[in-house]
């Protein structure tokens, strides 16, 4: 595999006092002291996130450094795009806490202004959960470079000179002529966006999308240029190919390309990988290569709450979390191929019952789909990485209450029902979430109650009488191998360990030392997953109200939606009343769950907790965070409206 020269970093092109009462997205400025605090936009987005408007990529980069290196507490992320800075609160945020790290986010701006005034750059290097590592101070254009070699026989190469009216030679010559800037990340994990194409061969990207993209692929879409971590669907016009693996769980940081981070392509006749002679095929790009008929609408998968589709496929900033197609991993090994299950990894599933007696639980039945989950993996975002873990929080906190588990340890999240594993060892269990007929060796059992298995005991899990999600917590959690600190898997990323299958040996962690206290929740003290006739969520208004007609917020509160088959952890897609947006692009922007996107078409997609990092189509509402939970449960055919949300928000 060929290895890219130099690290990641990132500078202060210009400052952003020389910039003052320059206008930011939505026509907010960052200027009216000295230090452009007092006019900073800085908005609640939801519950529990702030937005900032920004200039340019400038100012993008050298706050959310700034606001990495402060460490503020309670902050479980800082998401940079292309012209805001998102900044994710924890789970316990209240609106004191809001105001408290508006505060920070405005020293950190403060601080930013006055570095720049010296004349030093803002450095940033990702690192672990919480946010980057900050950087020493360098001077402009002394940060190294990452240079990436790549083999330019793209099958778009040929289309790209005709449209710049160039020699293949010289569009070669065009993109490998410049140093570029990883803008912002989000689409999947690794993939960033480069900005600054040279104009004259940014070509737009194909009006029709490929189904397949090879992993490697160097490709431009307009004045962006990027390589695919893996492959997926994608419309941007293929130039090359590269072995450079930009994503590496068990690399620090995982991804290559960060915002910030600079970069430099080179033409090379081959890379390490290449046989000698071969020509390019498999994961490279051939001439006349995989087409693919696909529509600009979403790429769509099985039509099933578990493994069905809800994201548009194509890593551009208009498309809707600019995410691919939300499989469940083909039911198949993570990303990184990394130890699925327990300590013994892959090993557990062919492990033979006589020979050395196993322990855990074994999956007989997997159902429709069922995930190890646990309270998800913040701070990756840099990464291109999103929290993810369990869909219904309070679920999960339940089942670990009854238990006497830390609140965030790993339960098993069963789509559907269908379930059916066998215990080989003791252990006790309990069962929360959508409420779902269950039998233990043939004999009813209840939900939200302690519940104790002997050796070779069976427990079976039906169709849920409503809700889409069950919890199975044991005491001690299940010890499936954390990826990036954690053990979920996340859907649209496909990252953590992968979707449990008939055979799968998952093992169960040590018991904590203290004791449960309760053995049953009352059921009226457990919150409701959905009713017989829908369900009204609370949601607060969004940032983008020039994107909607003056009557939008009027009909999403007056509509009653219906939840579409191509929904699942990612988000639910909506069908009723069209909610009318204008026309154009928006800047990619970090998401939050229970953001509530308007895609062309004007049907909402409310997303959930495997949503892209960053999106582009605009936001008209966010559910409030007391609502999370019963969004995560809804099903395709329920009914779904939404009301103005008046409390403030809460912890769980």
């Amino acid at each position: 595999m060929s290895r890219p020269t130099g690290a990641g970093g990132s500078r202060l092109g210009g400052t952003p006092a020389d910039r003052a009462g320059e206008t930011a997205t939505n026509g907010a400025t960052t200027s009216g002291t000295a230090d452009g605090t007092s006019r900073l936009p800085v908005r609640p987005y939801g519950d529990r996130a702030l937005m900032v408007d920004l200039p340019g990529l400038d100012e993008v980069h050298a706050l959310a450094a700034a606001l990495r290196a402060r460490r503020v507490q309670g902050v479980a992320d800082v998401v940079p795009a292309a012209r805001t800075v998102l900044v994710l609160l924890d789970d316990v945020a209240t609106t004191a806490d809001l105001g408290r790290v508006e505060g920070e986010v405005r020293a950190a701006w403060a601080s930013v202004a006055r570095r720049a005034d010296g004349g030093t750059g803002v450095a940033s290097h990702a690192g672990g959960p919480g946010g980057v590592t900050p950087g020493e101070d360098v001077g402009p254009g002394e940060a190294a470079v990452v240079e990436i070699p790549v083999v330019y026989d793209g099958e778009d190469l040929p289309d790209v000179a005709a449209w710049s009216g160039l020699s293949v030679a010289e569009v070669v010559a065009r993109h490998t002529g410049r140093e570029y800037v990883v803008a912002f990340g989000g689409f999947m994990p690794g993939f960033g966006y480069l900005s600054e194409v040279d104009p004259a061969i940014a070509a737009p990207r194909l009006a029709t999308p490929r189904t397949r993209v090879p992993a490697g692929s160097v490709a431009i879409a307009g004045d962006l240029t990027a390589v695919y971590p893996r492959a997926t669907p994608g419309g941007w016009r293929l130039l090359g190919r590269t072995d450079v693996e930009l994503f590496d769980v068990d690399r620090d940081p995982p991804a290559l390309l960060t915002a910030g981070t600079r970069v430099r392509f080179r033409a090379v006749e081959r890379l390490d990988d290449d046989e000698p002679g071969a020509a390019s095929e498999g994961d490279g790009i051939r001439v006349g290569g995989d087409g693919g008929d696909d529509g600009d609408g979403p790429v769509r998968g099985r039509d099933h709450l578990g493994v069905g589709v809800g994201v548009d496929a194509d890593p551009d900033p208009d498309v809707a979390g600019a995410g691919v197609r939300a499989r469940a991993g083909g039911l198949g090994r993570s990303l990184q191929d990394a130890p699925v299950h327990g300590s013994a990894g892959a090993a557990e599933r062919t492990a033979p019952v006589g020979h050395d007696e196993p322990r855990g639980v074994e999956v007989l039945a997997p159902g429709l789909l069922t995930l190890i989950e646990d309270g998800g993996r913040p701070g990756w975002s840099a990464a291109g990485v999103g929290r993810s873990g369990a869909a219904d929080r309070g679920g999960l906190r339940l089942v670990n209450r009854l238990l006497a588990n830390d609140e965030s340890a790993a339960v098993l999240e069963v789509t559907l029902g269908g379930l059916a594993v066998r215990f080989h060892e003791r252990a006790t269990f309990a069962l929360a979430g959508a409420p779902a007929p269950a039998t233990l060796d043939g004999t009813p059992v209840g939900m939200q109650a302690l519940l104790r298995a002997q050796p070779g005991s069976v427990l079976r899990l039906g169709f849920p009488v409503r809700g889409a999600r069950t919890y199975v917590g044991v005491r001690g959690g299940f010890a499936a191998s954390a990826v990036l600190g954690s053990r979920s898997y996340d859907v649209l990323a496909e990252l953590g360990p992968a979707p449990l299958r008939a055979g799968d040996l998952v093992a169960i962690g040590p018991r904590p030392s203290a004791l449960p206290v309760v053995d049953l929740v009352p059921a009226g003290l457990v919150p409701s997953a959905t009713s017989d006739v829908g369900v009204a969520l609370e949601v607060r208004a969004g940032l983008r109200s020039d994107w909607f007609g003056g009557d939008a917020w009027a009909a999403l509160l007056a509509g009653e939606f219906e939840v579409s088959n191509a929904s699942n952890r990612v988000g639910l897609r909506l069908s009723g009343r069209t909610i009318h947006r204008r026309g154009g692009e928006l800047p990619s922007e970090g998401l939050v769950p229970g953001a509530i996107q308007v895609p062309p078409d004007g049907n909402p997609v409310l997303f959930l907790r495997d949503h892209p990092v960053t999106g582009g189509y605009p936001v008209i509402a966010v559910v409030a965070a007391d609502a999370l939970d019963t969004a995560a449960q809804l099903r395709p055919g329920d009914n779904v409206s939404f009301r103005s949300a008046r409390s403030a928000p809460s912890g769980p």
